[in-house]
This record gives C-alpha cells, structure tokens and sequence, in this order.
C-alpha cells in the first residue's frame, strides 16, 4: 500500500534524526568522526574478545612428583563389623529399600560403566571395572528375584564387596595389601551411589533410618582414604605425589573462542585475525583495560558527557538506580583484572587496591537496584573474563591515584571503548545476527505450541555481545531497544530472512533477558517492564520502533488480506498476533482512532474490490457469452461458485470473523451476492423467453435444481444483508415449474394406480401360506404403492422449501386435489373389483341358469312347497377381503398425510390473503349434490310370493346412469341408506328408477320418479328430503343436500376422505348383504308363528289369510326353546365370521360386525312397527309374548356381537358405545309405549311436539339454528320445503376431511339424538292403530311448518353473517 510505504520512510527519516540529535544520546558524549566502519566495527569487536582472552581463568593441569613406598596401615575393622549396625534392624521395614528401586540402580550402574555419570568419582577406569564385575553378579535373574523379595541393603553391600575384592586382587602379588582400602574406597562408591538413588526419587524423606545408616557407613568406609591418596594404591605402584601448575596463554587464535566468533562474523580468516593480534598486543593489556575503566569511573564521578547523567532519564531515582549497579559493576570488573594480572597490583598502593566489603554483601546492597550487574556477571562467569561474584569497596580507589583526565573531548581516551558505544553495538550486533541466520550449521530452536522454530543469536554471538554491552557499559534497555531496531530495519527492508517467525522471536528473545536466578528475576522483569527506568533515548527509540513496525505489519496484513478470497491465502495469524502481542499491547504503542479507522475503511474497500474481480472471473467462467447457449445449470454452477467461497470464507474465519473491525465474509457477500442476484435474474427470464420464442419448455429439474440454489443464496443474503431486500424475486419467475409439475403429476396419476392395481394379487403379504398373517400382513402392495407414490410428490414439493406461504399453500392445495383424484380412481377400481367377486352366482345359480323356464317354475314351486329354509354360507374369497383391509389402511395414511401436510395451516394461510366477498370475481362453480336414497314404502308386488326384491337406480336426463343402490329381497317396504355424489354447473332433473330384480328373465319396472337439483334452491346448503310418488305405486324418500365444490384443501382431503369412507362402507355393506338375507329370515314373524305356535298348523296357513284377525292364545315357549329358535343364526356368523376372520383386520373385522349388527336392529324394529308415514300401516302389533320374545332375542344378539370371553372377561367383539346406538335405544323404548292405548299415545306425541316446538322458538329468538328437529317429514309441503332431521350437516365433506373430525361429527350426532328425543316412535306405534289416522295427518302437517320455520331461521343467520345483515344474492362460500 503506498501510504503506509511513504509513511514507513518518514518514520526512518524521524528515527535518524532523533538518533543522531535527540537528548541524551550517547553521541553527545563520544562525538563520531562518521558512519561506523566495517573495520572500525570489527576492531573494537576484536580486542574486547582478546581481552576476554586475557582475563579468562587460567587452565591449570597437575604434574606427578614420584614418592617412595610407604607401608600401607590398615585398621582391624572388616566389612561385617560394619554392616552389623543393618543386621540388628533388618526386620525393619525403614531399612528395606522400596519397590522399584532395583531398576532404577541397574540404569544408574548402567550409567556409570559408559560414562555418563556426572559425579567425577566414577569416571575412573579402576572404578568402572570393579563397578562392571558387580553388574554381572547384579544381572542375573536370580539374583534380582531374591532382591526384590527381601529389599535387604546388607545383600547388595556384601555382594558388591565380594566382587571387587575379587575383581581388585587380580594381577597382585601374595603379600601385596594394597588394594584393601581400594576396595574400602569403591564400596564407598557405591553406597554413596545408593544414597544418590534414594534422594534421586525422593524415597530417603520415607526412610531416614535407611539413609542415615547408609551415610555412616560411607563415613566409616573413608576413613582410610587419606592414607589412599598417599599410597601408591591410586596410580600404582609407581605412584608419587602430583602438583598444579598453570598453563601459560598461547595467544593463538585457535585457543580463543570469542576472537574466533568476531573472525567468523566480519569473514576473516584466523590468519588475518592472528596478523591483528600479533600488531596491537602491546596496546591491548589487561593495563590498558584497567585504566579504562579507572577513566569511566572519572567521568562517571564527574558527571561528564562521556558517561549517562541524570539528565538522560526519566526520573532521579531511575538515575540513582543505575549510578549504584554501575559502581558496584565496576568494582567487580577491576577486581577481576588484578586478580588475573597480580602484577597489576604493584602499580597501585594497597590501600588503592578494591577491598571486599562485607556490608555491601548485605541484600540493600546495589545489587538489588541494578541487577544487571550482579546476577549477570555471575551468570556469564563461565564464559565471561570475570572470575568472581563478590562485592568490593572501590572507595579506596580515589581519582587521585588515577591517570590524568584528557579534557579534550573530541579524543577518544578508552582503549577497549569505542568513541560511540551504541552505534558501534548496534553495528556489531547486525552483523552478527545477519551471520547467524545465514548460518546453515546453526540449528533452529524446537518448535512449541505457542512459537514456531526459528533461529537466532548462537549462543558464542550471545556470549560476544554480552561481553561488549558489559565493557562499553551499554545500559541493559539500551541494548535489547538496540536490537529490536536492527530487527525492524531488516523486516521493513524485506530482508528475506527476516520473517515474522524471526520478528517474534526477537520480542520473546528481548522480553526473557531477565536472568534465571531466582534472586534477581522479579528485579530484571521489573527494570524491562517498568519504563519509569528507562533512558530517554531508549524510550524514543522504542516508540519509533513500535510504530514503523505497525505500519509495516498494517502494510503486510492488507496485502495478505488481499489474497483472502483466493485458495490458499497466507495465514495472517502471525501477523494479526504480532500485533496484539507485542505492539497492542505495549504501553509505549499509541495510534489513534482515526488512523485505525481509515484503514478499516481502505481494507474494507480493496476486499469489496478483490470480490467483484472474483466474482467477475466466476461469471467468464461458467456462462457462456452466446445467449442461446445459456442454460439454468450456468446459473446454477454460478451460484455454486459464489457459495462455496462465501462457506469456505466463513469457515476460515470462524473464530475471528473481523480482522481490524473488518469481516471478510460481510465485504465478500454484500459485493458478490446483489451482482449474482441481478445477473441470476437477467439470466433466467431471458432463458423463459428465449425457451417461450422456440416453443420449447425448460426441463422441471432443472427449475428445481435452480431454486434450490437460488435459495441457498438468498438466506446467506438475508443474513449479512438483513435490511436489503433480494433483488430476485424468486418464487414469482419459477412457481410455474411447480404448477407444471403438479399438472404432469395429475395427468398421470390415474395411470399410476392403474398400474399398482395391476401389478397387486390382493393376497395378504406372508412367507408362508400356512402362516396367520398378522395385522400389518392384511393388507396388499398397491395400496402402499400409491400412497408411496403420494408422499413422494408431497415430499417434492416441502422439499423446496418454498419461501412464499400463500404459494405454498396453493401447491398443497393443488396436489390435494391429485391426491383425491389417485383415491378417487383407487376406490373405483378396487371396488369394481369387488362388486364383481361378490356379484358372481353360486353353483345352485349357475346350474338354475342352464334350466329351461318351465323347470325354473317346477323348482320354484318345489322349494316353496319344502319350505327349504337352509342358507348355505358365501363363499368369500380372501382378495376381497384384502381390497375392504386396503381401504381401511389407505384412510389411516391418509390422515397421516393430512396432518403432515397442516391441511388447517395452508387453509388459514390461503383464508388470509383472501379478498373481501364483494371483491371476488364471479366464476363458475361445481356443486356437490349429496343424494341419499333413503327407503321406499308401498311398492308394486312384482313376484308370486306377493313381494318384490327392489334396488334403485339413478340416472340424469339424458339417460346417463349415476348409480345403484343394492338389492333388498322380500321387501315392499325396503331401506337403502345409500348416498352417490353429483356433481354439476347448473340444474340437473335427476331420475329415480325402482327395478325389481328376478332370478330369472328381465328384471321388472316397480316405478319412476323425478327430481330437479337446482343450486338456486340450496343455497342454504342445508339438507332437505323428498318424498317422491313413484309413477305406478308407492314412493320413494331422497336425501340431498349440496355443496359447493371449491379450490380448497381442506374440501379436497375431506372429499378423499368420503371416498375412502363411502367405498368401505359400500364394500362392508355387500359383505353384510349376503348375510342380511338369513337374518330376515331368522327374525321375521314367520319364525315368531312357529315359535309360538309350537309348528305349522291349520291354524297358521289360515291365519296368512286373515291377518288382521287376533292370534290365538297359545302356551309360552320356553327360554331354551326361544334360544334353539336363533343357533342356526349364530351357527351361520360362526361359520362366516371363521372365513373372515382369516383375512381382515381387526378394525374391518369390527366393522363388518357393527354393519351387521346394524341389519339386525333394522330386521328388528320392522318386527315391531312399520316404517315411519302419514298413512295407517297394514303392519300387525305384535302380541305381549311376541314382543318379550323379540326382546329377549335383542338381548342375545346384543351379547354375541359383544363377545365377551368367559375366562378374561375381556370383549372381542363391537365396543359397547357402537352396539348401543341411538336406534338401539329407540327400540328400548318401544317397550314404554307399545301397548299404551291410542289416547295415551297422541297425547305423549303432542306433549313432544309442543317441547319441540318452544324450544324451536328459544333458538329462533336467540338467531341460532335448533339443535335437532323431527326427523323425516311425511309429503305434502314437506316435499317442497324438506324435513329437516337436522340443521348440522354431519356427513358434509367439510366434517370429513379427516378421521378425527368424522370421529366428532358421528359422537355429536348421537349426543343429539339422545339429548332431543323426538316422537317417531309412538307415531310408527300409531300407524298400527287405524283410530289415528286423522291425527297422523295433522301432526305430518305441524312438522312440516316447524321445518318450514327452521330452514328460514338458518337462511335469515347466515344473510346476517355474511351480509352484514343485508341478504345477498351470492352462494357463502365454506
């Protein structure tokens, strides 16, 4: 970046200045004469090294004196007396060394035989082999068992001293006892070595006892040792005694270490360096380095320019700080060179010379206020010129006796100082680091978790510098300030090996200077981080030093943070945490506000900058320039793309989402994502209309696939971008690939279920064919086949994740409607299917087929004559019981369906965006008409018996047929109970045909009636009923009630649902049909005749001709007789039941039942009054012992449907609440009533009628429909208005979109007919009674005006509630 390139050079600019004029720098003390040289550089670097050569301790060696041979005297006392003191105690388990302490002595013996051990006793040859002779004993493995049982330290003794008693006598002569006290010696060794051990691992703090015998017998085993060092027993016999001398100096290079590092940093051979040594010998002597130090202390007294002064720091007490850490310092210095050159002491009085002084030893010593110069010194005493560490009184040491002072000061009057000490440091030290690094043989430190591996100062350039920063008396902050700024001129010249790995370590290297002792530690830390200490120079420095660094490192950070898009950018930890750590969050580091915000805002700039060339390359890349060749899959790949760099983005900045108040990420999505939004957009409606101009279609995937990705994008987008709307509106461009798709679904789902229908056997799915299925195995795979197939197109679409409710809600709405239409055609199939199997003729049919018409007439009339009752069971075949398990099982997923789609959620949604009723544009409607065929009454007699075996037909005026009621046999009073939907645009005339059906030849015409369906006259949408006078004789009840077919989901899942219900009870009532026939022949008034008559009499056949004369008083039977009376029944659903049981359900099981439970209660009560009329009925009451029979027979048919095991007591059969029904307790009641006279009778019917009525007027009062009114209206106007046998429409599709709201529609309708009882019954009682007949037309007349009231009140309701109280012309919508 060129500012903060510019700006870096202004700072080294200001630098310069300040370190060439600012106050108190050590130039104002040593005026330079120019730059610092190379050779200048490297001299005083030279002769500081030299001198550290010259001071160094002298390397002494020992020289052998020869003695003669003294006898050897060697105490009485032998090894078992000595280890007497371990005998006493050896039960002790103090004495016993622990567990674990055998290996850790084999690894320590193992040391000592190769030489590693520290201690320098052991590394004598003598010492090793008598050590190598135990080991051998101690390896072996008997050995070491038999220690680690007993622990015993008297046994490792004893052992060890055998062995080298053995080991020692080798090559002596016989009178030769010299190698007794060797021996005495090495066991010393060795329990010294044992004691090492113990304390090594801390077990001598458990076992003091053991410790404390173990250090007395070493004591006692050295006692002889002096006479050992005496004897020629140490070096043999030869042996005398040895002296120290001191090794002269050389003064070759070759022996001086730091002379060697200066040679290897400048480049110069040891030749040259020798050559320079060898000229300024004479000038540089420990003298000279004396007297240059006497001369600093002059001016440092004198407070002289040539030495640091208060003025150079901060504070005074700063100054007194390091006045006291530089006399003491200086003391220690001189002292070191008088004690390296005594010589040096004649030249100076002794009471001159530096004393040692036991007061300054004290801890309020200097040493404590400059730590430098204490600790230091004795730290670097290894490798540095000074030898001792002692406190000295330099006041002894007067000027006086000093060389004079030059006061000149242009000249330099230091020998070993140079002219300008920082500059010349710095220069030295920049040379070496720059060696250091370039330095293949020096190895880099080991990598941490906190600090990569990196290379410094070696540890000879440390020694180096060191050595100079102490003879120029460079102050400590002075030289770490020294070096950081080298660093930083290397790292902002871009110096290759100058890393930021090196820039750190570099403050980790300056911050760690303080030195180990734990002495001085704290005092170091203090003086580094205390910048109160400080002198002004260094803090001047320092700051410029911060702050160049920070504009390069800002400078490097932006150029990083400019590759951050690409794959593999530089990792900007190192930089972001040189930052924080060593510039952030120095106290010297002050930036201002403004400065770090106008970066913010250049970064955030150039990375939007970098995401729009990203972007741009993104877009050459995957969309091609040619128009036509543009598909939604560039789009796509486009899309991608940009995603796929905004997560890796957000995934690299995870855990630092902002890098200098800027995020990556934000820059990267509110650049790209606007430009892919408007181009996305461009794109894809120029590829509609490109496809639209070619007559061509976009694939539906491929529009899938789009807003799939579309999505994606728009949510990363709403997250960065929350208060920018996406500039594409999505679902608006593509929601007619989902109308397209639900289009193609519909037109194929029929073909579809065709296929899973044809594809089914309709078996139940087990292995085995022997096996009982269980309850999930009833039903078969097409079933499953299609609502697979429904929840996949369901899925598709919730798949999407469609981001518009109202949109969404059509879809399901839509689809709803294809899911009804694939229930629709399945119902249909299946019960086709159905109808035909349980249609076929039986063999006794099939062989009647093949008989002539007189041999029909001949068997008919044999059959009547042997009054043949026997009823052989149907033969049902288990495929269609499976087809009835299908049905069931599709209305259990279907409400599964229901809720997983929210049917209520997408309605509501749908209702909200609704407009206002006046708004909404006219259309036309479809019109659901609901007819049901109730029953019929007085119908023609069409067979020979005098009855006819009616079923109904259905069809419009243009002689389409629209359904089929069933057959009901014997019967001129039949009841259907079947509904068929119409659905229409307008009025329909509707024709109602009675056919009768015959055995043999046509099926006869019992009568016709008609009907006009006109919306007009329904749009109350409540039901009404019409009687309709047949066109030969009797009439015919229809049900019918509309309603409007609407673009609904809820009407689609609810019209499903009637499907699914219609069909399954139609299939359950064609099962129970095949049945029914035996039940009307088992309870009919027949088998009560035979019952009471004990048989067919003369009597019997002449009471069939004269059925209105009183029967005759005959004995009761009995309660086994009237329970013989129905075993052929219960023998015949025994028989039934077995077959059905082995294929249906459960539920289809107790439906089944309940359907023929139903059959029952109806063959029951047409025992006991005649369906409800206006007219008088032929219909005979039945007599007191009739009825008792008839009720005892309820009472065992209402047990065996229960079905309750004798053992458990728990029911198998229909549920309580389903067996007494509404109609179970209407017959219940019949026996309150029926042998009430006539008078009783009417008077009970008006006290009814008159409670209906007032609370017909309660309700009308408060503009609330009636809860329930009487049920079927008898003709007349009745016919034009329709009863109303209730105003709630409990089988409306609306009640039937799922199993739980038909559930609570059939619960509200018995609570209704059991809270509102109604009259029916004492008027069908009172058809029997011909003295009521005029009453019977008065009370038809009264009901038919309640209805007429009822239908006014409802119509003027709902007027008020969806008008506003204006009555409107508009059919309310649901």
């Amino acid at each position: 970046m060129s500012t903060s390139s510019t700006q870096s050079r202004g700072i080294n600019r200001r630098f310069n200045s300040l370190q060439s004029n600012g106050h108190g720098s050590r130039e104002g003390s040593f005026p330079r004469k120019g730059v610092v040289t190379h050779n200048e550089a490297y001299l005083y670097a030279l002769r500081v090294a030299y001198l550290t050569y010259l001071l160094q301790p002298r390397a002494r060696r020992t020289q052998h004196v020869p003695a003669p041979p003294t006898p050897v005297h060697r105490s009485s006392t032998s090894v078992n007396d000595l280890m007497k003191d371990f005998s006493l105690i050896r039960d002790s388990k103090s004495t016993r060394f622990p567990h674990g302490f055998m290996s850790e002595l084999e690894r320590r013996l193992t040391g000592v035989l190769m030489g590693r051990e520290k201690k320098p006793e052991y590394n004598d040859a003598t010492v090793k082999r008598t050590f190598a002779a135990f080991f051998n004993a101690f390896t072996e493995q008997s050995f070491k068992k038999r220690m680690e049982k007993d622990r015993r330290v008297e046994d490792l003794v004893l052992i060890f001293f055998s062995n080298a008693t053995k080991e020692l006598q080798k090559g002596k002569p016989a009178g030769d006892d010299s190698w007794k006290l060797m021996a005495d010696r090495h066991l010393a060794l060795f329990v010294r070595l044992i004691s090492l051990v113990l304390k090594d691992h801390d077990w001598a703090r458990d076992r003091p006892e053991l410790a404390s015998r173990l250090a007395t017998l070493e004591s006692k085993l050295l006692a002889h040792d002096q006479d050992l060092s005496s004897t020629p027993t140490r070096n043999g016999p030869s042996a005398g005694t040895t002296v120290e001398v001191v090794i002269p100096l050389s003064y070759e290079v070759k022996d001086m270490p730091l002379v060697q590092v200066v040679a290897r940093i400048f480049g110069l051979t040891n030749t040259q360096v020798q050559s320079d040594i060898n000229k300024y010998k004479p000038v540089w002597t420990e003298k000279a380095a004396l007297q240059d130090l006497k001369s600093y202390q002059t001016y440092l007294n004198l407070n002289s320019k040539k030495t640091l002064r208060s003025d150079d720091f901060h504070f005074d007490e700063a100054y007194d700080s390091w006045r006291k850490g530089e006399d003491h310092d200086l003391s220690q210095m001189m002292l070191a060179i008088i004690q390296s050159s005594p010589e040096l002491a004649k030249s100076t009085p002794g009471s001159n010379l530096p004393k040692f002084n036991r007061q300054m030893s004290s801890p309020e010593s200097g040493d404590g206020l400059y730590p430098e110069n204490t600790g230091r010194v004795a730290d670097l005493s290894e490798r540095s010129s000074y030898v001792i560490d002692q406190p000295v009184d330099m006041s002894a040491l007067s000027s006086g006796s000093q060389s004079p002072v030059s006061s000149n000061d242009d000249e330099n009057p230091f020998t070993f100082i140079p002219p300008d000490p920082r500059a010349f440091y710095r220069f030295i030290l920049a040379e070496a680091l720059t060696y250091d690094l370039n330095d293949s043989s020096l190895q880099s430190s080991e990598p941490t978790a906190d600090a990569p591996a990196v290379k410094l100062f070696s540890k000879q350039s440390t020694e180096l510098l060191n050595e100079l920063g102490l003879r120029w008396r460079i102050h400590p902050v002075s030289r770490m300030v020294l070096s950081l700024d080298v660093v930083r001129e290397k790292y902002i010249d871009q110096e290759e090996e100058y890393t930021l790995d090196t820039l750190d370590a570099f403050f980790n290297f300056i911050k760690a200077q303080a030195p180990e002792s734990k002495k001085n530690q704290g005092t170091m830390n203090s003086l580094l981080h205390d910048r109160t200490k400080w002198i002004v120079t260094d803090t001047a420095l320092y700051q410029q030093i911060l702050s160049a660094l920070h504009e390069a490192l800002m400078r490097d950070l932006y150029n990083i943070m400019q590759q951050c898009y690409e794959p593999k950018p530089p990792n900007i930890g190192p930089i972001m945490y040189v930052l924080k750590t060593h510039i952030y969050d120095d106290s010297s580091f002050s930036k201002s506000q403004e400065e770090l915000d106008a970066f913010s805002g250049a970064l955030h700039e150039g990375l939007q900058q970098k995401a729009h060339d990203k972007y741009r390359s993104y877009l050459e890349k995957h969309v091609p320039q040619e128009q036509q060749s543009w598909e939604f899959f560039h789009v796509i790949e486009l899309g991608k793309a940009a995603t796929t760099l905004a997560q890796k983005i957000q995934k690299r900045y995870k855990k630092n989402p902002e890098i200098m108040g800027v995020n990556p990420l934000t820059a990267l999505v509110e650049t790209i994502l606007p430009l892919y939004a408007e181009d996305a957009r461009d794109i894809v409606l120029r590829i509609l209309d490109l496809a639209q101009a070619s007559g061509e279609e976009v694939p539906i995937e491929d529009g899938f696939a789009l807003y799939g990705e579309l999505v994606d994008i728009r949510r990363v987008y709403a997250e960065v971008l929350p208060k920018v709307p996406f500039p594409f509106p999505i679902e608006a461009s593509l929601a007619e690939f989902v109308w397209r798709w639900i289009r193609e679904t519909e037109s194929s789902i029929n073909d579809w279920v065709d296929q899973a229908i044809k594809q089914d056997q309709f078996r139940v799915r087990t292995d085995n064919p022997q096996q009982i299925p269980t309850e999930e195995q009833r039903h078969s795979v097409s079933v499953m086949d299609i609502f697979s197939s429904f929840n996949q197109i369901i899925d598709r679409v919730v798949q999407l994740n469609w981001d518009d409710d109202l949109q969404y809600a059509k879809f399901m709405t839509a689809l709803a409607k294809v899911v009804g239409a694939g229930i629709a055609r399945y119902c249909d199939t299946v019960e086709q299917r159905f109808t035909k199997e349980m249609d076929r003729l039986s063999p006794e049919q099939e062989a009647a087929a093949s008989q002539t018409k007189q041999e029909k007439w001949l068997q008919l009339a044999k059959d009547t004559w042997n009054n043949k009752d026997k009823i052989e069971p149907f033969q049902f075949f288990p495929e269609s019981f499976v087809k009835l398990n299908n049905i069931d099982f599709a209305a259990h997923q279907l409400d599964k369906l229901e809720h997983e789609v929210n049917v209520d959620a997408c309605a509501a949604v749908i209702q909200s965006h609704a407009l206002p009723v006046a708004q909404r544009q006219k259309k036309t409607n479809n019109y659901v008409f609901t007819i049901k065929i109730v029953e019929a009454e007085d119908l023609k007699a069409c067979d020979m018996n005098g009855s006819s075996d009616p079923y109904v037909v259905l069809g419009d005026e243009y002689q389409k047929r629209l359904a089929k009621t069933r057959i009901v046999y014997r019967n001129l009073n039949p009841r259907w109970d079947e509904s068929v939907d119409i659905i229409t645009q307008g009025p329909l005339n509707i024709i109602a045909t009675v056919w009768d059906w015959d055995a043999m030849g046509d099926h006869d015409c019992v009568g016709r009636a008609s009907l006009k369906l006109d919306p007009s006259h329904f749009g109350d949408f409540l039901p009404r009923e019409y009687w309709l006078d047949l066109d030969s004789q009797g009439r015919i009840l229809l049900r019918v009630s509309m309603e409007g077919e609407r673009d609904d989901i809820q009407f689609y899942f609810g019209k499903a649902f009637r499907t699914l219900k219609r069909t399954e009870r139609d299939m359950t009532r064609i099962i129970t049909d095949k049945l029914s026939a035996y039940i009307h022949h088992c309870l009919s008034r027949r088998t009560l005749r035979n019952l009471t008559s004990k048989g067919i009499t003369i009597s019997t056949v002449s009471n069939y001709f004269n059925r209105n004369r009183p029967p005759q008083t005959t004995q009761a039977p009995s309660e086994a007789e009237i329970t013989n009376a129905l075993k052929p029944l219960f023998a015949y659903f025994d028989d039934n039941f077995a077959i059905m049981n082995q294929t249906l359900t459960s539920t289809a099981m107790v439906m089944v039942m309940t359907r023929l439970w139903k059959e029952v209660l109806v063959t029951v009560e047409g025992l006991l009054v005649p369906p409800l009329s206006d007219k008088p009925s032929a219909q005979r009451q039945l007599s007191q012992q009739e009825l008792d029979i008839v009720f005892k027979w309820l009472q065992y048919l209402f047990d065996f449907f229960h079905a309750v095991d004798d053992e458990t007591g728990e029911a198998n059969g229909v549920p309580l609440g389903v067996l007494r029904s509404p109609k179970y307790f209407d017959i219940t009641t019949l026996n309150f009533f029926y042998f009430e006279s006539t008078d009783a009778l009417i008077r009970t019917s008006e006290r009814m009628a008159s409670a209906t009525a007032a609370r017909q007027q309660s309700q009308r009062n408060r503009l609330s429909a009636p809860a329930a009114l009487a049920s079927p209206a008898f003709g007349g106007a009745a016919g034009l208005m329709g009863g109303l046998p209730s105003t709630r429409r409990s089988k409306s599709i609306m009640l039937s979109r799922n199993l739980g709201t038909m559930k609570k529609a059939k619960e509200e309708k018995w609570k209704e007919a059991q809270a509102d009882p109604n009259d029916d019954m004492i008027l069908r009682i009172l058809r029997m009674r011909p003295e009521a007949e005029r009453y019977l037309k008065d009370r038809s007349r009264q009901r038919e005006r309640l209805a007429a009231n009822a239908a006014a009140d409802i119509i003027v309701k709902q007027s008020l509630m969806a008008g506003g109280g204006r009555m409107t012309s508009n059919l309310p919508r649901r």
